[in-house]
This record gives structure tokens, C-alpha cells and sequence, in this order.
């Protein structure tokens, strides 16, 4: 007996239909939207949190070796600069002389636009992460960074945690939380 051939995933069709059941719908829709940003409507709201919650229960609460953590989403830039991100976290761009589309130089095969077939810029690094200020004033001295990831919160906190928990290693930290990436092309959907 042969196996069905895999179908082909359509993704227009599963957005299509995440829209009209009201799980997800495009951020910002009424003013034409903001590529890569979505808003979770009713259901999409309930699937979360209920993924969420069974995820904290399953890998916090019914085990021993593991606690709870909720980090702020904005952390002191010595945070970034001591673990890399500052000046490594970072991916290469390239942007089209013709069209000014912009890409990944490394996700790119050839040299030359894969929408226009244009002459592409020398690569330049660029940050992923979304720099903000703290305050009033838009200064140096104010500056800090949206968390690209989840786990800098984690290890800046350790200490506090095994402090006041008395844990003992090994043992680990859960969080579950926002992480803001500024990429050079904006992904497909919510993933």
C-alpha cells in the first residue's frame, strides 16, 4: 500500500481561516496593517493562555527543580553589551540599488536583487535589537534596549532567585514572556 503524498501547506489558506474564526487578525488592520504584527482576537486569546498554562504547569508547578521567573522586558544596556548583543547580535544587510528592498546578504544566493534582479549594496552590520530611552529625554544616558530574548532576565536574576527560593543546583528558571527582534525581512504569520 503507498502512502498519499504530502500536501502542500498553503499558508494564505490557514490565515484565512485564523481571520475568520476570529484566532488572530493583522495588528493595525484599519490603517493598513504592520507587517509581521499580529493581534490575537477570542479565540486565539483562550488557545494561548490555555497553551500558557499547561506549559507553566507541566514544566513549573509539578516539578521540584524548577521555579518561576518574569523578567522586565527592558534591561540596563551593561545587560547587552556583557553577553554579545551589543556588538554581535547582529546579521548581515544588503539592500537593492533599484528597488531599495533589503535582505539578509547571507540567506541570499548570487549578488544581485532576488526581486529585481538590481545591483545590491556592500553588506553592513545590522542590530536586531529595538533601542529605546528611559525618561524625558532622548539622550545617550537614557538609553535602553527591548529584550531580544527571554533569558538574560534569567541569569541577571539568578542570584536573587537562589537567595530566596534556597534551591540548590541543579535546578531551573521558567519564564514565559515577550521577545522583540528587529529583523531585516519580517517572517510569515505568527511564527
Amino acid at each position: 500500500m503507498t502512502e498519499p503524498a504530502p500536501r502542500k501547506v498553503d499558508m494564505e489558506k490557514i490565515v484565512s481561516l485564523c481571520r475568520r474564526r476570529g484566532f488572530i487578525f493583522p495588528s493595525s488592520e484599519i490603517y493598513g496593517g504592520l507587517s509581521s504584527c499580529w493581534d490575537y482576537g477570542p479565540l486565539g486569546v483562550e488557545l494561548k493562555r490555555n497553551i500558557k498554562q499547561a506549559w507553566w504547569r507541566a514544566v513549573v508547578q509539578e516539578r521540584d527543580d524548577m521555579v518561576g521567573l518574569d523578567a522586565s522586558i527592558l534591561m540596563h544596556p551593561q545587560t547587552w553589551e556583557a553577553s554579545g548583543h551589543l556588538k554581535g547580535f547582529a546579521d548581515p544587510l544588503v539592500e537593492c540599488k533599484s528597488c531599495h528592498l533589503r535582505w539578509r546578504s547571507d540567506d541570499l544566493k548570487g549578488d544581485s536583487c532576488p526581486s529585481c534582479s538590481g545591483e545590491l549594496t556592500e553588506p553592513h552590520l545590522f542590530n536586531l535589537m529595538f533601542k529605546t530611552f528611559i525618561g524625558p529625554i532622548e539622550e545617550q544616558a537614557s538609553v535602553v534596549y527591548l529584550r531580544p530574548e527571554t533569558a538574560q532576565g534569567m541569569f541577571v536574576n539568578f542570584e536573587n532567585v537562589v537567595n530566596t527560593t534556597r534551591k540548590r543546583l541543579p535546578f531551573g528558571i521558567a519564564q514565559i514572556g515577550k521577545a522583540f527582534r528587529n529583523e531585516i525581512t519580517t517572517g510569515n504569520f505568527i511564527f
